[in-house]
């Protein structure tokens, strides 16, 4: 028995244990796995939540509105910008089934996994999948530092437990664990892993994983300060940051790059990159939710031990941000280009 089919073992025992699932393994290892484009922008949200700590549904649904009208291609949550490891797993459901609502299937809905045990990671997967979502992206195990073999176990054991795809989250530099080639390999047996949020800030990674895997490892480039350059050198999208305060100008840095209109994507990048700066902080959620406060699609409250920004901290931030908006660009029409057509 290999050690992941051990864990998805044990999740059908999980399983059996509660109401209501005894044809939940049937259906998970039945159903083929859900096709999702591994393309364009896809915004990890900030998650709303009012003064007293609650979600806060109606802003949140506002943020939504706003990446959809901007042309964004996907949504994830429950990332680092979504606040993951504050949130009860009621709360995570609760944003999957209204992030599902919203969307009305016009794009994926993704839910992150950051889970410290292989049972409670294949718990996630399967209430994810029930709650609507399209999608996982997955971080390894948090706290413990595993081994490269003990991080191939516990991927498989979550792709083998669920029919949803799933995108691997390889971000070494903040999580001090990293997915490498040799371990993809492995991990691309299983059919459901189908992309990377490339996330190690070595550009040259984009070229090493197309060079090895062709277009079996999708790569969405996960560092906004990388994010162009990792697109002209192949990565395939971005999961962004600044998109939650910004979508219409981190989609059409998107839709002019691969239109091959590469000096207006990089006029708009150069202006962005102040910005784009913000999501490189140890405080990047703090940052992001004060720009999102100014362009009208968000609130600064954030969940203890979290803070608000303050003192001198605060008003850097707000320098970059009121620089941002006064020098904004006019956008260029970005939808429905043409991929490789120049103006």
């Amino acid at each position: 028995m290999t050690v992941a089919l051990k864990y998805a073992n044990i999740w059908l025992n999980t399983t059996k244990e509660m109401p209501g699932n005894s044809s939940s393994f049937a259906r998970v290892f039945k159903t083929k796995p859900m096709q999702i484009n591994w393309e364009g922008v896809m915004p990890a949200v900030t998650t709303k939540f009012t003064q007293d700590d609650q979600l806060d549904l109606e802003l949140f649904e506002i943020n939504i509105k706003a990446q959809l009208e901007a042309g964004v291609h996907g949504i994830v949550l429950g990332g680092t910008l979504g606040e993951a490891s504050t949130l009860t797993d009621t709360e995570k459901s609760t944003l999957t089934r209204k992030t599902v609502e919203i969307v009305a299937g016009t794009v994926p809905v993704m839910m992150n996994i950051a889970e410290q045990t292989t049972k409670g990671a294949i718990a996630a997967a399967k209430q994810a999948e029930e709650d609507g979502a399209s999608g996982l992206m997955m971080l390894p195990p948090m706290r413990y530092k595993a081994s490269d073999r003990e991080v191939v176990a516990y991927f498989q054991a979550v792709a083998q437990s669920t029919s949803l795809p799933i995108m691997v989250y390889n971000n070494p530099v903040d999580y001090k664990i990293e997915v490498t080639l040799d371990m993809f390999e492995e991990l691309l047996e299983e059919p459901n892993i189908q992309a990377v949020k490339e996330s190690t800030r070595d550009i040259s990674n984009v070229t090493r994983i197309k060079n090895r895997f062709g277009d079996r490892l999708k790569i969405m480039t996960g560092v906004d300060t990388l994010a162009l350059e990792s697109l002209l050198m192949g990565a395939d999208g971005w999961v962004a940051g600044l998109v939650c305060a910004f979508p219409a100008e981190t989609v059409a840095i998107y839709e002019l790059q691969k239109a091959g209109r590469i000096a207006e994507a990089l006029e708009i990048y150069r202006w962005f990159l102040p910005l784009l700066e913000l999501d490189i902080d140890a405080q990047l959620v703090q940052n992001i939710k004060l720009a999102e406060v100014h362009t009208n699609i968000g609130s600064e409250h954030v969940r203890a031990p979290r803070l608000p920004l303050a003192g001198a901290r605060r008003e850097e931030v707000l320098q970059i941000i009121k620089a941002g908006l006064e020098s904004r660009p006019e956008l260029p029409e970005y939808k429905n280009l043409k991929a490789g057509v120049t103006a």
